[in-house]
């Protein structure tokens, strides 16, 4: 079954390479990034990321997007990182980092030396996102080199720690509406060189919710084609739209889904559960790594690959793993298979209630559209 899983283009084309890939071709390279992905010169770049957005999702369903279909023949496909979750997707793109140099390594992660979980989503106010994420940006080193780098997004999300992980450097605009956003991005792509980036994440919202088959998440698919259409419209011509995902999504059934608080023995030797329903962090107890390896691969047989983290890191699941990351990795890691999902009723009670999920290595979740408009 781990034939199945598509590994990160890390180094080529994964979502870390494409920020570096835009300076390029804005005549700013960044050094100390080997690009593979080849982008046409410009004087300004917008990148347009659709939360949740797959490249198979897209390709399925590319009747109801006609627009951003249309740019699928002459655009290319990359990858999410691992695990192809939004906060670690995010991160990789507005740093040019991969998760094991970045240490947002999930959904959820382990705060090393304690038993709390930091959601890289909602952040802990005791954790200094300057600390957590020291690097400097993409984005940041974009601007010192003199481009007008840019994020247009929501405005709750100004100042979030996952904002300053992965954003600090950019000019930030805060924007909640279509029109606002594409506003916004066209005054600032005005400027010359510049990078812009704006982001939507309705299209994830609609699918945790409803699924990827489902009706709703077509109808949000359709808007934002439309959304990509008028922005490129409301683009000079020599300013360059690349449309990119942070990941995709499959829908999961309640037969296909995995309890740890309702199997006995899941629970013997985990002493704080992580990351999320379709990539789990396992912290043990003691010396129980291998008793949990055991246990859990019996449990799930051919429904995920589960790892101990010294396997996960040579796969080169996370790129290279910086030391003070990797206390935030699972000492076992479960990767889901097909529409599998590991829940707990009791921890995560509800990341159960969602349909659409994400996080593991399957190509619907792992290729990203890259889209030059």
């Amino acid at each position: 079954m781990t034939g199945a899983f598509t590994p990160p283009a890390y180094g080529d084309r994964s979502l870390a390479d494409v920020v570096p890939s835009v300076a390029r071709a804005l005549g700013a390279p960044l050094d100390g990034h080997p690009v593979g992905l080849e982008l046409p010169p410009a004087p300004s770049y917008v990148v347009f990321l659709v939360d949740g957005m797959g490249a198979e999702l897209l390709a399925r369903h590319a009747h109801v997007a006609p627009y951003l279909s249309s740019l699928l023949e002459g655009g290319s496909t990359g990858t999410a990182g691992v695990p192809s979750t939004t906060a670690t997707s995010l991160t990789s793109l507005g740093t040019g980092l991969v998760p094991g140099a970045h240490g947002l390594v999930g959904f959820t992660a382990r705060i090393p030396g304690t038993d709390r979980l930091l959601n890289h989503l909602g952040w802990d106010n005791g954790i200094d996102p300057l600390e957590w994420q020291p690097h400097p940006t993409a984005f940041g080193r974009l601007a010192d080199a003199g481009v007008h780098v840019t994020s247009v997004n929501k405005r709750d999300f100004d100042g979030s720690g996952l904002t300053v992980a992965s954003q600090r450097g950019a000019t930030y605009v805060g924007a909640d509406r279509v029109g606002e956003r594409i506003a916004a991005t066209v005054s600032a792509s005005a400027r010359q060189p510049s990078l812009t980036y704006v982001y939507d994440s309705d299209l994830d919202w609609t699918g945790h919710k409803f699924g990827v088959a489902s009706t709703q998440w077509l109808q949000q698919l359709a808007m934002v084609d439309a959304e990509a259409e008028q922005l490129r419209e409301a683009l000079p011509a020599a300013t360059r739209l690349l449309v990119v995902a942070d990941h995709g999504m499959v829908d999961s059934p309640r037969d296909a889904r995995v309890d740890v608080d309702a199997v006995d023995g899941m629970r013997d030797g985990v002493w704080l559960l992580g990351g999320e329903a379709r990539f789990r962090h396992l912290y043990c107890s003691g010396r129980a790594v291998d008793d949990v390896l055991t246990t859990w691969r019996e449990v799930l047989g051919e429904r995920a690959t589960v790892l101990a983290r010294e396997d996960a890191v040579d796969r080169g699941w996370f790129g290279a793993v910086d030391a003070r990351v990797l206390p935030r990795l699972g000492d076992v890691m479960v990767a889901c298979h097909g529409d599998t999902a590991i829940v707990s009723t009791r921890d995560f009670a509800y990341e159960d209630t969602l349909v659409g999920l994400h996080g593991s290595l399957t190509s619907t979740e792992m290729l990203i559209p890259i889209l030059v408009g």
